[in-house]
């Protein structure tokens, strides 16, 4: 265990500071003094459960979180995942006008389907379809999605065992787009991981879908020859009842049990929750809004910002010394309970040669307390270092070679 440090102590300890703070580590239900919440975690009716800080990825609740469970309707998140990153790269459109093909009619999918009521002589936008994914969990929408980024069914889920895979989420499988199969597998480890991913690659989808409260379908515009238009509620039961929830989805297959993914944002603070076979809608939810309000009791997301950051020394540089910054910024969970003496050691490369790009890994930033490491962050250029003329390359050369041949390492900054 590292010694506290003191005050007036070496240059790196001039980061010190003194924090109502405390780390919190990923756990399940016990947690060791003194890391512990202020209080004990609430009982878990549902079969499986993780709760996450969604910024950090640091669990703060797990029970039974890598059983295999079928995701149900969880699975249309994969789903809506790909069509936002073609969305995104110019290759779809959410306004574009889309046909609903025969495979994605309502009538055509399984009984006692969630639909968004697809038919013929139907035109909709791709928005429309994800709205219906969204809002009313149709599985018609997530077919006719499917179909739209794909040749076949068959080749979108490659796509999303293929996205799963480089994700590395190793405990989860998918055999149709939807959820209707309990073929379909995942672990709460597993989405809990995904959804904290989706939320940082997505962020609109949390106010644009996943906390629309209705939707309506089909429109006058969407039918030839008039349709009755159905208004369908969304149907996360934490939207507009618990503080702060904004998504994401829920399922149910007899299979499976009902199945929740959840997060809701305090502050700063974004919580995921995903809990897996529950015996009831009322079991889930309440399992659900319990682990919530636990962890925005018990734990916020923190981010600590170094005094200052120091300066890295380039070699053979138009510049001797090149300002850094921390790749990405800095974030990690803490308990709300607990006093913490931080400070932040930088680590910098000494062998840094111009020329350099912008964002050239120059080397890290800990932050650390007395019970070791609670946070590295990368430190990267925060300008490009160009090489100077031939004299100076020369001399710090000369230099260069000298430091190293007598065994010492190059000074850093």
């Amino acid at each position: 265990m590292n010694p506290s440090p003191s005050p007036g102590g070496t240059k790196n300890r001039r980061y010190a500071a003194l924090l109502i703070l405390l780390l919190a580590v990923p756990g399940t239900r016990a947690f060791s003094d003194p890391l512990s919440p202020s209080s004990p975690p609430p009982e878990i009716g549902a079969r499986s459960a993780v709760l996450a800080d969604a910024v950090t990825g640091t669990v703060l609740f797990a029970v039974n979180p890598d059983i295999q469970i079928p995701p149900a309707s969880l699975t249309k998140l994969m789903t809506v995942h790909l069509v936002l990153r073609e969305i995104a790269a110019g290759r779809a459109h959410a306004d574009e006008v889309l046909v609903p093909p025969p495979e994605s009619w309502a009538r055509n999918q399984e009984p006692h389907s969630s639909l968004m009521f697809l038919d013929q002589n139907q035109r909709l936008t791709l928005g429309q379809l994800l709205l219906g994914m969204a809002v009313p969990s149709g599985n018609d929408a997530a077919t006719a999605a499917a179909l739209r980024i794909a040749p076949s069914v068959e080749d979108f889920v490659s796509r999303m065992n293929a996205e799963g895979a480089a994700l590395g989420l190793s405990s989860t499988r998918f055999t149709e787009p939807a959820g209707v199969s309990p073929d379909n597998k995942t672990t709460a480890a597993d989405f809990a991981a995904f959804c904290s991913f989706y939320m940082k690659e997505h962020p609109e989808a949390l106010e644009t879908l996943h906390s629309v409260p209705e939707f309506s379908y089909p429109l006058p515009a969407n039918v030839t020859g008039g349709a009755r238009t159905i208004v369908q509620n969304n149907h996360n039961p934490l939207l507009g009842r618990f503080p702060g929830a904004d998504g994401l989805k829920t399922g149910y297959i007899p299979e499976a049990g009902y199945n929740i993914a959840a997060t809701a944002k305090r502050g700063s603070t974004r919580l995921v929750a995903v809990v897996l076979g529950a015996d009831s809608d009322q079991q889930r939810t309440q399992d659900t809004a319990a682990l919530l309000s636990w962890g925005f009791d018990n734990f916020s997301t923190w981010y600590p910002v170094p005094v200052n950051l120091p300066q890295a020394r380039i070699w053979k540089g138009k510049d001797k010394y090149a300002e850094l910054e921390m790749d990405g910024g800095a974030a990690c969970t803490v308990s709300k309970s607990k006093i913490l003496v931080t400070w932040w050691e930088p680590d910098i490369n000494g062998s840094l040669q111009a020329p350099l790009a912008k964002g050239a890994p120059a080397g890290t930033m800990t932050l650390k307390d007395e019970t070791g490491i609670l946070l590295d962050v990368p430190l990267v250029l925060k300008n490009p270092a160009p090489a100077a003329g031939f004299w100076k390359r020369f001399f710090d050369g000369v230099s260069f070679f000298f430091y190293r041949l007598f065994g010492k390492k190059p000074p850093k900054t």
